[in-house]
């Protein structure tokens, strides 16, 4: 494409390496990149939290979920470059600024995905839960999140891909680190290897999340459900 392209603007394969070679040897990589992971695993960690309370809550009680109905359905409609935008205006440069926006832009799918969950959940088993006069932190640990566990992994997935493209576009505007302050000076120099090589190494990082960390995680943690079917 890029020889038929005949353009700077479409480099070649040979040139992307280059450039890619250049930032993986020559640069602090793995510095901004982990930059970056920090800020998205301190947003998704307090969005996952948030969206576990809210959502078993909307899935238990029918006034909650009138009152916070509209704002995940409103969550799950605004871009996420709003989200960065308006973060940006309120926190600055600060620590808060990128743990926010990721927060707020995954948040609503999550709690979506943990309601809807809980709504699957068979009623036999919350009676159960009554007669045996569960505290709430034995439902949470040996009805909820095991139940939970399909829907915590597919919101997980979801959540954590709105997070990095969130993120990126908060270092871009607002922000001094990371891949996204390093896709923009990529940019400003009119790099388009650059841009693409950057983007890679992000893939690469998405890419071991799911398949060193999610599809492990979730393998070990629904073994029972195998041996129950078994």
């Amino acid at each position: 494409m890029a020889v038929l392209a005949g353009s700077v603007l479409v480099p070649g394969l040979g040139e992307i390496a280059d450039r890619f070679g250049e930032i993986v040897v020559g640069g602090d990589v793995l510095g901004e990149l982990g930059v970056t992971l920090a800020r998205v695993c301190l947003g998704f960690a307090l969005a996952f939290a948030a969206a576990l309370v809210v959502g078993i809550a909307m899935g238990r009680h029918p006034v909650v979920r009138r009152f916070f109905e509209p704002a995940v359905l409103l969550g799950l409609t605004v871009p996420g470059l709003v989200w960065a935008l308006l973060c940006v205006i309120w926190f600055g440069v600060g620590l808060a600024n990128p743990v926010l926006a990721v927060a707020l832009s995954a948040a609503p799918a999550l709690t979506l995905n943990v309601y809807q969950g809980i709504r699957a959940l068979p009623g036999e088993l919350l009676e159960m839960t009554h007669v045996y006069r569960f505290s709430p932190w034995r439902r949470l640990r040996y009805l909820w999140l095991p139940a939970l566990q399909p829907a915590l992994f597919s919101g997980a997935r979801l959540g954590l891909s709105l997070s990095w493209k969130v993120i990126v576009l908060v270092e871009i505007f607002g922000l001094s680190s990371g891949v996204g302050y390093q896709l923009n000076n990529e940019f400003a120099a009119q790099s388009v290897a650059g841009v693409l090589s950057w983007t890679l190494l992000f893939g690469a990082v998405m890419a071991l999340l799911e398949y060193g960390l999610l599809q492990n995680l979730e393998r070990r943690l629904t073994r029972w459900r195998k041996a129950v079917s078994v």
